[in-house]
């Protein structure tokens, strides 16, 4: 098991709350809402936490929604994941999108996404004349099949055929 290292959390607001996890091997850390907020149907609205974060060099984090509020309520993260560069030191805001038809209320304390810290490779871009060739080539969207066993073979991609 790795080593556990400290994320660093600066509250902006005295009633904001720390991200926590539901369970300790989750790997989501729950984000809480800050201040009451209103969706409106198929409307979007940015959401303050009242926290900032010192994300370690070298890796990201990664605002993610949550499963039941997408589930029961149609709630969403906009710009799923949103991004936390190791650099921002900004109040971390969740923008959010109701895709139902009906309004929803996000109330001061609700829980409304999860964060995840990941490492990320930093590469050095580099021009190039060519690239190696590839498996799939330069086909694009769809090229690798559709959806669900073919009407040629219904029981192509369940291990007979």
């Amino acid at each position: 098991m790795a080593e556990a290292w400290s994320l660093k959390v600066k509250r902006l607001a005295d009633e904001a709350i720390l991200p926590r996890r539901a369970h300790p091997q989750d790997a989501g850390l729950d984000l809480f809402a800050l201040e009451p907020a209103e969706l409106p149907a198929a409307g979007r609205v940015s959401v303050p936490t009242g926290l900032a974060l010192e994300v370690p060099a070298g890796h990201a984090g990664l605002v993610l929604p949550r499963s039941g509020l997408a589930a029961k309520h149609g709630i969403t993260v906009a710009n799923a994941p949103g991004l936390i560069d190791s650099g921002y030191r900004g109040e971390l805001r969740v923008l959010l999108l109701n895709t139902s038809a009906e309004s929803f209320t996000i109330n001061a304390g609700d829980r409304i996404a999860q964060l995840v810290i990941v490492a990320v490779e930093l590469p050095v871009v580099v021009d190039v004349q060519a690239l190696s060739d590839g498996d799939r080539g330069s086909a694009g969207f769809g090229s690798s099949g559709g959806f669900g066993p073919s009407a040629a073979d219904p029981l192509a991609g369940f291990g007979a055929s």
